[in-house]
Formats: structure tokens, sequence, C-alpha cells
């Protein structure tokens, strides 16, 4: 039931048209329609200005994995800022909370990465890795093994660094995108591209379009690759089996750094720590943000292992890069206080071992409705394709994403949150998530997608 509207939406809504540039919008479309304002969340459940509550499946963007209203957080900031709201980590200085997250972070990443470089997100964390990669290079007297290789429709971030290293279209259609010295190679996307090969052929060969890119361009140009556990915003695209294997062998045999984008997968949602945790995968570079403080204060960092951290500290030379708000101790302190959260209320080990399988099981059985073609979940974090002649996977509904859309909406209508990429439907909830909630969100779920179908047969959509 709608609480009392104690904010003034309409008003609100008019500022909002007139002030705020939102990211990833068409401003002109968002002004006709209007914003929808939030403005208190507890748990798993968000509610706007009109009193209207959500199920938040999508954990605000990816990253609050502790769920929303944790005072606990709330007061180590106020505490922090008290004490020392801000101070740089130029000029030879430090604090206190920035020290004790660096070495909090060390204990859980794998053991051979020891080291982090802080930043204010996942983007300025993908910046970072460019700059690390081709700087450890440069130090191994190899400053044109600088070449950086990537996914097609792969996140990392919007930053130019970020956009450029992410391999979604629309986004280097805009603004000069990729830079020089970033390529590409296919995802492992087996249901929308397999093809006729099986998951585990698919896996093999996705991974070994790497080693046919290195060949190309040759082992002596090629710096990294750079890849997340699992595409997130690309469609949560859970790669088979076979694929992490093949590119760690291939990674070893050519000598390329490993980076492992943990911005989402990172902090639990896999079941594990990291998500190179669970693919059994050994980075030299991490990407982490998001779940890092689940939100609650921006903060973002690269986990760099033994492997390079020895380079470029024991060269004994400056490392040009930086941010004002690098090792910020107030989002330092919110840091620890989330992990904390996640340590004591076993969080982890929850999505392994309890609402982890608990909620796939009802989530995987959403692949048998007649508008779903598949649905895959590792840990909490899952993904629906919307088809529209099951079981067929090579036909695609014409104008690609409308039908996403408006199953987003439908179930923004239902009270529950979920996100649209392409004509997939994706969530990854709160890890706080009761067994009732899952519930609630399945039950949900089913009716969005019932009312969903019921307006494409009325369109003649789905066949």
């Amino acid at each position: 039931m709608a609480s009392s509207n104690l904010y003034p939406t309409a008003e609100l809504r008019a500022a909002d048209s007139r002030h705020y540039l939102h990211p990833f919008t068409d401003f002109k479309a968002l002004a006709a329609e209007g914003s929808r304002v939030m403005v208190r969340g507890e748990g798993v459940w968000i509610e706007d200005s009109d009193g209207n509550r959500y199920l938040d499946g999508m954990a605000g963007l990816w990253c609050t994995n502790v769920g929303y209203g944790q005072t606990a957080i709330a007061d180590a900031v106020h505490e922090q800022m008290k004490e020392l709201a801000f101070y740089n980590s130029f000029f030879k200085t430090s604090n206190a909370p920035a020290i004790r997250l660096a070495e909090k972070l060390a204990q859980l990443a794998p053991a051979h990465v020891n080291h982090v470089f802080f930043c204010g997100s996942g983007s300025e964390a993908n910046d970072t890795v460019v700059r690390l990669v081709r700087h450890y290079w440069a130090l191994k007297g190899k400053p044109t093994k600088d070449i950086i290789i990537a996914r097609h429709n792969a996140y990392h971030g919007s930053t130019m660094a970020g956009a450029s290293l992410g391999g979604m279209k629309p986004m280097h259609s805009q603004g000069g995108m990729p830079i020089p010295g970033i390529v590409h190679i296919p995802q492992p996307y087996w249901f929308g591209e397999g093809g006729d090969m099986t998951p585990a052929e698919f896996g093999v060969w996705a991974a070994q379009q790497l080693e046919k890119k290195i060949e190309e361009l040759g082992e002596n140009r090629v710096a990294a690759f750079i890849a997340e556990p699992i595409q997130g915003a690309g469609g949560v695209i859970i790669p088979p089996e076979t694929y992490w294997p093949e590119i760690k062998r291939i990674c070893e045999k050519y000598d390329i750094l490993l980076v492992a984008d943990e911005v989402i997968c990172g902090f639990g949602r896999t079941g594990r720590w990291f998500g190179s945790d669970y693919y059994g995968i050994k980075p030299d570079l991490m990407s982490i943000a998001k779940g890092l403080t689940s939100g609650y204060l921006p903060m973002g960092g690269v986990m760099v292992s033994d492997r390079v951290a020895d380079v470029i500290i024991g060269i004994g030379e400056e490392f040009y890069h930086g941010y004002t708000y690098s090792g910020h101790p107030s989002c330092a302190a919110a840091a620890l206080a989330n992990l904390k959260i996640i340590e004591e209320q076993g969080l982890v080990d929850r999505v392994a071992d309890d609402i982890g399988p608990y909620f796939q099981k009802q989530w995987l059985a959403l692949g048998e409705h007649p508008l779903v073609g598949e649905a895959r979940m590792v840990g909490l974090i899952g993904a629906l394709e919307l088809v529209p002649n099951k079981p067929s996977r090579s036909e695609k509904f014409a104008n690609t994403g409308n039908v996403g859309t408006l199953c987003r909406d439908i179930s923004f209508n239902n009270g529950l949150i979920m996100r649209a990429t392409r004509d997939s439907m994706i969530i990854s909830p709160p890890l706080v998530i009761t067994h009732a909630e899952a519930d609630e969100l399945i039950k949900r779920a089913t009716k969005t997608l019932d009312e969903t179908y019921s307006a494409l047969k009325k369109d003649g959509r789905v066949h």
C-alpha cells in the first residue's frame, strides 16, 4: 500500500527536466514522460515519491549487495567524517581507513593479489587498467606491447578508455571511440551466437578467437586481455564451462596480462568473493567497485597481482596517474563497514549454499514460460531471453529492444525492478534477499511475463 506522499513529485520532475542530465538517457523522451523519483530504501525494497514500493531486483545498479538502510555503514561514514572527512593520497600522505581497506582487500583477494590502486568508480578503475598495463610493459622494456584485447558487447565503463575497452557499438558511435590500441573479439554468448555448436564446443571456439587475434596482431604487440567473468550489462552472458580454462591457457602461452573486470561479479555476487574465484582464473589485475561499498558511497579500485606490483614498485619510477579521491577516507570507511556486514552475515556462503540455490531453482523454472527461450543464473545474477518462436534460438523480435523495454515497463508497474538488455530481462538482487522475498520476486516476474506475452499475442509478435 502506498504511503503518504511527502514529496512534491510534479515539482521535482519539472526541476529534474530543467536541470538534470541523466546517464544513458534520451533527454527529450524523458522530459516528455517524467522521471520516477526514488526517495527511500530498506532491505530489498525501494519507494518512490508517490509512495509506490518496488522489489529491487537489480540491487540499484548491480551494487547494493547488503541492501538498503544499513545504519552501520551510515554510522561508520558519519564517525569518519567527524574525524577526517577527506584528505588526498598525494605528496607522501595516506589515511587510516584507506590503509585498513587495502589490507582487508588483500586478505579477501586471491593469494597472488596483494596491492590495490584506489579510485572513484569502475570506469576510473578500467582507465587505470589501461595505464597500468602499458606502464608495466614499458618498464619491462617492451613499450610497443600495448594493445589490449576486449570483447564485443562487453561493458567496462563509460569514460573514454572504459567505453573503448567495452565493446558496445552504440557507445562507440559517439565521441570518437574506441581509442587506439584496443581491439575486440567475439563474446562467449552461446544462446545468441552459438549456432549449431554445443555450449562446450562454442566455449572453446570463443576462447580461441583470442589466440587467433593475438597471432594476427603479433604476440609482441598484445599487452592484455580484459573480460568480466560474467558479462553483466551485456545481458548476463554466462560463458560455457570450457571458456575460461582455454582463455587461461592462451594468456599463459603468449605471456599477456589477464584482467578480470570484477565490478559486478565481485563481493559475493557469484557465491564466491570474486568471479575469478568462481571460475578458478588467476588474473594479473582486477577492477573493483559497486559491491565494494554496496553503492553507499562511490569507490573503485584496481587489485594488482604480485607479478605486476613487483615491477611497478621495484623499478623506482613515478607512476604519473591518480585521482583527487583515490583512497577517500570516508568512502574507505563505508567499504570497511560494508565488508564487515558481508562477513558477519555470511552473505558469500549464503549465496553459494542457501538463497542462491533456492532462488535459482525458481528462476530457471521460468525457462518453461512460452515467452522465455533460456533462463540462466549463477549465484544471484541471472537473465531470461525473450523469444518470438520458442524453442528457436535464431528467430528474434523485430526492432531489437522494444520487447525488452515493454517487459521492463510492465515489471515496474508490477512493483518489480528488472533491467532490459536487448530483449532479455536481467536481475541481480541484493544478497540479503530472503526466501519469502525471492518467492515474491518470482511471483511478480511471472505476472510480468504473462502480461508481456498477452500484449505480444495481441500485436501478433509471438507465434
